[in-house]
């Protein structure tokens, strides 16, 4: 079913009038929420308008969607966002950088606020702030799609190709980015809002993404920005339409282009490095928003890992790539002394995190073999790092558990003696472990990215390279059904009983301080740097 949407220009502050004429709107057309573009509030926000909004004086008449623009929230508000509330009923902040599911089933991939420069690497940790960074941009990517991407800024040359001119006046005012770009590029959105910094009204023809090797569609995305609500020019400062969510375009329309972003889809991604002996082969959650009507539901945003989730520990971010990212472990395994007289000073002990929320990898449809190639590529390049520091005295497991009602599927990588592994007491280990466990059998295949695999799954990776008699790599799977209760510490248990670290079994009784989960995240990266394919 369709919804009907209406989408505002910077408010600048204008509460009153803008629910005003919104209430009037509504009450003919009877939409199914509204967004907001840009600011809300203006920068000298008048205090009484805004006890007035919290108050419930000001009503906002139907479910109201906005984030940051290019303002900042004012204090009260920021208060009762930093709670997990509503701003007030009906009036819902997306966050900075958000993916969020409408009652309805719209996709709404929020980055609010303007490219802060001087941030060359990490997130942006507050909410309110108008000001983004280039990783907040490229993690969102990770939501691979969307039915409205809503940005403060533009994306780069978004004019190009088009036969609607800016005049060289209002060109001059624009804000726009290569990041903004990326991220439309990338997830393809239906429609793409963003907000005009004069008064103007800017409407692009609709532009086309050619079919990738994974899908024979070709998505149209819609990029508009509208006027700020009540400018003096009485530009277009409102815009009405009807969305049926998930709906793929079955025609391209008459008169419009080519993406202009086509030359900048994956800008840094590098091939893969040739001839490479080594490569042949979190906690905390955000609190939850007051239910009301229409609230959205918890979404990847509140996922522990997901990227778009504001509360995710940054500091333990290894690498990030197009499709999945690197992470330390919270509450390692091994400790820093564990693997050091193997020439490791750090744990090892890391998480290969998809970008898509699902639970299984086969769950990402036509996503899912990249993705599984990307981490996959992390897994050996983080085999050949631990090989080479330890002199290849350390090989590695590697496991998943891969279930349809699990919530976001992830790999963990922890080093292990090679002699272990050569000796096969490491895949001994896992066996026993099942066998004493009455779980079903393991048996060695390979199932790549499991998409033909409809039963759920514990996967372990054995690998070690000697140097001398070469590299030595085995895969086990165990299937099992609903009627097995699987303990989902069970990799991790095994791995505790064959390093002699059963004190360390459980994570929350060995979480570091952040200044000395910073230390080991620092010297990871140093050593992955030669096999670090994102840089």
């Amino acid at each position: 079913m369709a919804a009907k949407i209406i989408v505002l220009g910077s408010v600048n502050g204008k509460l009153e009038s803008a629910f005003q004429k919104l209430a009037t709107l509504h009450q003919k057309q009877n939409f199914a929420f509204a967004i907001i573009t840009g600011n809300l509030f203006s920068l000298n926000q008048d205090d009484d308008a805004v006890s007035r909004l919290l108050n419930g004086d000001i009503q906002v008449p139907l479910s109201t969607y906005f984030t940051v623009g290019t303002t900042a929230l004012p204090e009260r508000v920021v208060e009762r966002v930093e709670k997990g509330e509503d701003v007030c009923e009906n009036l819902h902040f997306l966050g900075k950088r958000s993916v969020t599911k409408t009652s309805d089933g719209i996709r709404i991939v929020a980055l609010g606020g303007v490219l802060d420069k001087t941030i060359v690497a990490g997130q942006s940790k507050e909410q309110h702030l108008p000001l983004h960074t280039a990783d907040d941009a490229k993690i969102l990517r990770g939501a691979n799609s969307a039915d409205i991407l809503l940005t403060t800024c533009w994306p780069s040359k978004v004019w190009a190709n088009s036969s609607k001119a800016l005049a060289p006046e209002e060109q001059a005012t624009i804000a726009s980015t290569d990041e903004i770009a990326d991220l439309c590029a990338t997830l393809k959105p239906r429609y793409h809002f963003s907000t005009s910094p004069a008064d103007f009204f800017y409407e692009r023809e609709p532009f086309f993404h050619p079919p990738t090797p994974d899908s024979d569609q070709t998505p149209v995305t819609r990029f508009i920005s509208l006027a700020p609500f009540g400018n003096a020019a009485k530009a277009k400062a409102m815009y009405a339409f009807n969305l049926v969510p998930g709906e793929v375009s079955s025609s391209i329309p008459p008169g419009s282009t080519i993406s202009p972003f086509l030359s900048k889809t994956n800008p840094r991604k590098r091939p893969p490095p040739a001839d490479d002996h080594y490569t042949n082969g979190h906690g905390g959650g955000r609190r939850a928003r007051r239910r009301r009507e229409r609230s959205p539901p918890p979404g990847p945003d509140r996922c522990f890992f997901c990227l778009s989730n504001t509360d995710v520990d940054t500091h333990m971010i290894c690498s990030i790539g197009d499709d999945s990212y690197v992470t330390t472990a919270k509450g390692p395994l091994p400790s820093s002394e564990t693997f050091a007289s193997s020439g490791l000073s750090f744990p090892g002990h890391q998480l290969i995190i998809p970008l898509p929320h699902e639970p299984t990898i086969r769950a990402m449809g036509e996503d899912a073999n990249k993705t599984y190639k990307e981490m996959t590529r992390f897994k050996e390049a983080m085999q050949a790092m631990v090989a080479k520091q330890s002199t290849f005295k350390l090989g590695a497991v590697t496991f998943e558990i891969s279930r349809q009602s699990g919530i976001h599927v992830h790999w963990q990588f922890i080093p292990m003696p090679s002699d272990l592994i050569r000796k096969g007491l490491v895949e001994a280990g896992f066996k026993i472990e099942a066998e004493n466990r009455q779980y079903p059998s393991f048996e060695e295949t390979a199932l790549e990215s499991g998409v033909d695999e409809t039963s759920d799954f514990f996967r372990v990776w054995i690998w070690t390279d000697d140097s001398d008699t070469g590299i030595q790599s085995k895969e086990l799977v165990m299937r099992f059904d609903s009627s097995i209760r699987f303990d989902l510490q069970f990799g991790r248990k095994v791995v505790a009983k064959l390093l002699g670290l059963e004190d360390r079994l459980y994570w929350q009784d060995v979480v570091q301080s952040v200044a000395e989960e910073t230390e080991d995240v620092e010297k990871f990266k140093e050593a992955f740097k030669p096999w670090d394919f994102t840089t």
